[in-house]
């Protein structure tokens, strides 16, 4: 038995409210450790792979993106959706070439987080990806953004200043600086 299970809330009923092509979001009555009831929502989200490119000469190949719910331009580093029944390595290895043209032969498991533990069931998987070769880049249909090359010392500069506020690429710089030291 758990040693939480005084935190734990136990679902009665759940309603799915939304049916959306990249997430669904539900409401769900639970029973809180208390005995009482209470309303959760949250959406599901079927993860995503990020990937940290490093050039041989150590600069990160990043994105500018036009990021709506914000509507704003984001720096960031190259991420994208797992596919139903996708390894996250695979993910990665797809979104790498697709949205930044290169393709990397050393590829390194870094961590996953799950960004808003709050409301969604998210997780976010993390690797370095070393070893570029620029091919081709294969944006999908109406996917629009910049590539940028950026210095590790620039980027967490961005990071410090509040001028990068992406929390898994700022999750990923940090991580990179603790391991490259």
């Amino acid at each position: 038995m758990s040693k939480d299970t005084h935190l734990t809330e136990t679902c009665l009923r759940s309603e799915r409210v939304f049916d959306g092509k990249l997430m669904k979001v539900n409401r769900d009555v639970v029973r809180l450790p208390n005995g009482e009831e209470s309303v959760r929502e949250y959406t599901e989200h079927p993860g995503a792979a990020m990937m940290i490119p490093v050039l041989d000469d150590g600069r990160f190949v990043m994105e500018r993106q036009f990021r709506y719910p914000l509507h704003q331009v984001f720096l960031e580093f190259p991420a994208g959706k797992i596919d139903a029944g996708e390894d996250p390595l695979d993910t990665a290895k797809r979104e790498l070439l697709e949205e930044t043209g290169y393709v990397a032969q050393h590829w390194d498991y870094l961590t996953t987080i799950h960004p808003v533990i709050s409301y969604s069931t998210e997780r976010i998987v993390l690797y370095a990806a070393r070893g570029l070769t620029l091919q081709k880049q294969q944006l999908d249909d109406n996917e629009f953004l910049d590539i940028v090359l950026v210095e590790p010392d620039v980027l967490m500069k961005q990071v410090l200043s509040g001028e990068v506020t992406d929390v898994k690429t700022i999750i990923g710089a940090f991580w990179m600086q603790q391991n490259t030291r």
